[in-house]
Parts: C-alpha cells; sequence; structure tokens
C-alpha cells in the first residue's frame, strides 16, 4: 500500500508519532508522479526545490500539515508558473498567493506543483490545454474530464493524495466522476476567489478533490471562510465538516429530478444512480421522484452567460501589462489582435466571440438579459424542491469517459457533456460527486446537490453512502 493511499487522518497520527515524516511523504508523490506522469500528463509545473525544504522544516500542528497537494494551473502562486494552460500566460510568474493558497500555507500543506487544465478552464477534456493533453488513468485512451482534469488525474493516479480545482458548469465535479474520485463543488461564496484567474466570475468556485469525501470535507474547511479581499465571498462561520460524518441519514429526504434520468443518460449510470438510491434506503433514507423543469434551459442560459462574462474577463489580456506579447506588432491596434490570436486557443476564441456577441448592441436584451432571467428560473425550481427535501441525487455525467479525440470537432456535444452539473452552478448551491460505479471499467459518479451553505448534509449523505460501498477503494491499475 502506498503511503499516500492512507487518510488525512491516519497520516495525521503517522506524522505525530514519527513513523513517517513530511519529506518521505512529498517524497513518495515526487516518486510517483516520476514513475506514471509521462503516460497520465497531469503536471505542467513541478516545486520539488522549495515542497522538498518546506517538508524538511514541517511539524504535525494540523490535521494537514506536512501533507502533498497539486494546485490546479489558474490559480495563482507566488513564484511558482501560473498558466491557466494558455500559451498567453506561458511564462507568468505571480507576485502574489491566491487566498486558498495562503489558506492551506498556513495549515502547514505544502504544493508539489501546478496541474493541466483546459485552457482558461474552458473544456470538458482537458484537451483544450495549450501545452498537453492529460489522460484518465483508468483508460490511457480516454479523457479525465474537464477543465480540472489534470486535478482530477493526478489524484487517481496516486501522484497526489489531494488536488484543489475549480468548478464553473462543472469542471471539478465531471473529471471526478470520470476518473472515480471525490469532487465537491462548494456554495458559491463560501471559499474565496481571489487569486483564481477568472473565467466566468458569478459561476466559478474553488473546490477539493480527493479519494474519500472525509478528506474531501478536511480540506474544504481549510479553504473556506470570509476574505476581506473578495466580496462575494460569505461571512458566515465555516462548520466543522468532518464532525456531520456520522454516516447516519435515517429520515433524510432525497428529490430525484426525472431531468436527470432520461433522454441522453446511458443505462449504466442511470442504473448506477437507482443502485445507490437502494443503498440509501437501507440506510433510511426515502427518495420521491421531483422535477427541475428549467433545467432543460441549464445549457444555453450557461454559454451565453458564462461567455458573455469571459469576455470581459479575458479582455485584460492584450499584451500590454503581462504575459505574452506578440513580436510582429507594428501599432497598438495590432499588437491587440496579433497578440489575441497567437496567444489564445481555439475554444477560448470561440468563447470570447459568443459573449462579445450576446453582449452587444441591439442582441443584449435577447441574449444574456433573457439568460439571467432564465438563471432565476432555474435557481427557483431548486429552492422550490429544497422545501420539501435534503437533498437532490442525480447522475454526474451522463455517460462515463469518453475517448480522446472523440469529441473535439464537435463542439456543440462536448458542451452537453455538462447538462447535469450546469444548472448546481447557475442556482449557486453545493454539489459532490462520488464514485457509485464502473461501466466498461471506467467510472461513474454519483450527484449529490444540498442547500446553500449546506455542505454537512452533502457530505453527510455522500459519507454514508461511500461508506456502504467500496467503489472508491478501487485503483486504476497504472
Amino acid at each position: 500500500m502506498s503511503l499516500l493511499s492512507h487518510s488525512i487522518r491516519e497520516l495525521h497520527d503517522k506524522l505525530k508519532t514519527g513513523e513517517v515524516t513530511a519529506s518521505d511523504l512529498v517524497g513518495a508523490s515526487f516518486k510517483r508522479i516520476q514513475e506514471v506522469d509521462d503516460k497520465v500528463q497531469a503536471f505542467l509545473t513541478l516545486d520539488e526545490e522549495r515542497a522538498m525544504k518546506a517538508a524538511g522544516e514541517a511539524k504535525p500542528t494540523t490535521a494537514l500539515a506536512g501533507l502533498p497537494i497539486g494546485i490546479k494551473d489558474n490559480i495563482v502562486t507566488k513564484g511558482l508558473r501560473t498558466t491557466c494552460s494558455s500559451k498567453i500566460l506561458d511564462n507568468f510568474n505571480p507576485v502574489y498567493d491566491a487566498t486558498v493558497m495562503e489558506k492551506l500555507y498556513a495549515q502547514g500543506m505544502i504544493p508539489v506543483g501546478k496541474l493541466n487544465m483546459d485552457e482558461f478552464a474552458m473544456g470538458s477534456s482537458t484537451e483544450n490545454s495549450g501545452f498537453q493533453k492529460t489522460r484518465n488513468p483508468w483508460n490511457l485512451d480516454t479523457v479525465p474530464g474537464g477543465s480540472s482534469g489534470g486535478s482530477a488525474a493526478a489524484v487517481a493516479a496516486g501522484e497526489v493524495p489531494y488536488a484543489l480545482g475549480s468548478d464553473t458548469g462543472g469542471s471539478i465535479r465531471q473529471p471526478a466522476a470520470f476518473c472515480g474520485v471525490v469532487g465537491l463543488k462548494p456554495t458559491y461564496g463560501r471559499v474565496s476567489r481571489y487569486g483564481l484567474v477568472a473565467f466566468a466570475s458569478s459561476l466559478d468556485q474553488i473546490g477539493p478533490l480527493t479519494r474519500t469525501v472525509e478528506d474531501n470535507a478536511y480540506i474544504l474547511e481549510a479553504i473556506s471562510g470570509l476574505d476581506p479581499m473578495d466580496s462575494t465571498s460569505a461571512n458566515l462561520d465555516v462548520p466543522k465538516y468532518t464532525e456531520s460524518l456520522t454516516g447516519d441519514v435515517k429520515g433524510l429526504k432525497i428529490g430525484v429530478p426525472k431531468e436527470y434520468l432520461g433522454e441522453g443518460v446511458s443505462a449504466e449510470a442511470k442504473q448506477s444512480v437507482l443502485d445507490a438510491l437502494k443503498t440509501l434506503e437501507k440506510l433510511g433514507a426515502t427518495w420521491e421522484e421531483v422535477s427541475l423543469p428549467h433545467s432543460k434551459y441549464g445549457l444555453a442560459t450557461y454559454y451565453l452567460l458564462a461567455s458573455s462574462e469571459a469576455s470581459a474577463n479575458l479582455a485584460r489580456f492584450d499584451g500590454v501589462r503581462y504575459g505574452y506579447r506578440s513580436p510582429n506588432a507594428e501599432n497598438l491596434v495590432d499588437l491587440y489582435k496579433k497578440t489575441r490570436a497567437e496567444g489564445f486557443g481555439d475554444e477560448v476564441k470561440r468563447r470570447i466571440m459568443l459573449g462579445t456577441f450576446a453582449l452587444s448592441s441591439g442582441y443584449y436584451d435577447a441574449y444574456y438579459k433573457k439568460a439571467q432571467q432564465a438563471r432565476t428560473l432555474i435557481k427557483q425550481d431548486f429552492e422550490n424542491v429544497f422545501e420539501k427535501y435534503d437533498v437532490i441525487i442525480g447522475p454526474t455525467t451522463p455517460t462515463p469517459a469518453f475517448k480522446v479525440g472523440e469529441k473535439a470537432s464537435d463542439p456543440l456535444t462536448m458542451y452537453a457533456n455538462d447538462i447535469l452539473t450546469i444548472p448546481v452552478n447557475l442556482a449557486g448551491v453545493p454539489g459532490i460527486s462520488v464514485p457509485c460505479g464502473f461501466s466498461n471499467g471506467l467510472p461513474l459518479g454519483l450527484q449529490i446537490i444540498g442547500k446553500h451553505f449546506d455542505e454537512q448534509t452533502v457530505y453527510r449523505v455522500a459519507h454514508a453512502f461511500e461508506q456502504a460501498t467500496d467503489f472508491h477503494k478501487e485503483r486504476p491499475a497504472l
């Protein structure tokens, strides 16, 4: 059993008794990266010298002290290259740390490097990276999901036991499902976005990817909380999430949206959810079919809003202050055009164009405003269901991971991959994906959605299901 296969609690005990050292753990992480990352290609940048130095000085004063973690490459890290997997930020070295990084350092965690992603978090397969294509450790011919594909693949491959990702329309939960790990998107405002390179500011959230629900709860506890640097972060106490993992779901009411088990959802994905519901019934929960009638507009709503916000957010990458600058420009307008044409990839350009169109004069009311109204209806659907039910459950993705290159030339089919995760971001509620089965040797994910700022209940249900099954114990044979 690899050192890094132990839970946070077990590792903390081993560190306290001196059975292992932080240097052993961080060293084991780099050794595993050396063994398998040429196949998986999860990491873009490693920080071995600083990580080993920090490990040498680490003391087990907190539950997370001395433990290695991987960081998605759109979270800024002081003095460590942060590219968003884009050529336009190829040599960008930030001069400050994101708030989540400061919180992890305060707990004594040790980042080992930066993880590959879809460029600027735009994609569902990590095939849109400007540098490399990450592979799914369960089958190297398939994608790991996206945009946090590097984070999910690194955890699944045992390169790091924990990673941070970001979720704008399913970018933590979908790769977690594809790679057979646990991934949580917190409530919007639970975790500071300061230092997360913005894609769509009203949707983005940072969250943890781990092997178990308990480990996930430890890390969310560490990174949550009010931040004066982020006016959208919520001024609410951070609960002890680990204390809610009682395994008790007696009397819990589950709503299962008929829209989440309808057309396009594979038979295996549907069956794995029904089996999971039987497991939860045995534990004392009850479930009923419910409806989220406006979720069918989720995809169109999301791509209009997210692209509109992206077109505004990405205007800052212009070759003037930082990042790539085209050497072929003869004047200022030329500089903007050529820098952006040469620096951005196709998917990013596609979304900037769509967003700029939706915000343009004459089209704003027809598209952007209409999408905001639809978003309100989607949010109200969730609120109506949560009046009667504690959580909503469905599949995380309609199918298991697809083959590399299979959907690359068809953006609309690729976009449809997030159809079950997007409404959660539009409503701002928390959602988790936990492993719940396999289809042709590839993992399937169960999505558990909770009320605003009720991550405790989400974790409680996820943990109870995890303890009653063995899916989380399966490992890919890399």
